[in-house]
């Protein structure tokens, strides 16, 4: 029964988090320069599932937005969807979104339960910005050259840092009001090292 009950909650969060996803696509797009790919806030939300549900479930929660994109669901930004996603200007950065949730994930587990500021923006810049970038970059350097897909990637950067901030500010407020929301993460912090005696 309390197997039962978790694969519930689990199943629930994905849901959850998948739907948490689209909803930040409703705001629309702006694209900026020549590269053809949009902004959104939909990173954001790449950003809030690792950092909240780990990296399993946040993958889960990701595959399932896309899926559902993919089978023609309206749900990127814009209102973009089907199978001519993964061939669009953005294709690279979708498969970084993958990548990126398990690694924000992954590491949130291990600042966790204390989650300090500053480690949870740098998280969510490395997971969120560097390794989505990666796979964007390298997408777009196929279709366009790597040259112009780098440089025109740098337009992005100071609205992902702020959203790295965003996201951080509120993982850390979720996991403090929602401890053990992880799988393998204890829920209480870990007790001080005990003080040392000083010898006269």
């Amino acid at each position: 029964m309390a197997n039962r009950r978790s694969t519930a909650r689990d199943l629930a969060q994905i849901a959850i988090f998948a739907a948490l996803i689209a909803a930040l696509g409703l705001p629309g797009t702006i694209t900026v320069g020549s590269t053809g790919v949009p902004i959104t806030l939909q990173s954001l939300g790449i950003m809030l599932t690792g950092g909240i549900l780990g990296a399993r479930k946040g993958f889960l929660a990701v595959a399932v937005f896309l899926l559902l994109t993919s089978a023609g669901l309206p749900l990127l930004a814009g209102g973009r969807g089907g199978i001519g996603i993964w061939t669009g200007a953005s294709a690279g950065y979708l498969v970084g979104w993958l990548v990126g949730v398990v690694v924000i994930g992954l590491l949130t587990a291990r600042i966790l339960p204390r989650y300090p500021l500053w480690q949870g923006i740098l998280i969510n810049f490395v997971g969120g910005v560097l390794v989505v970038y990666a796979f964007g970059v390298a997408w777009g350097g196929i279709r366009t050259g790597f040259a112009a897909a780098l440089t025109g990637s740098f337009v992005f950067l100071p609205g992902d840092i702020l959203k790295s901030v965003v996201a951080a500010l509120v993982i850390k407020q979720v996991h403090r009001s929602i401890p053990g929301l992880i799988e393998g993460v204890s829920s209480a912090n870990p007790p001080a090292p005990p003080a040392q005696k000083v010898s006269n």
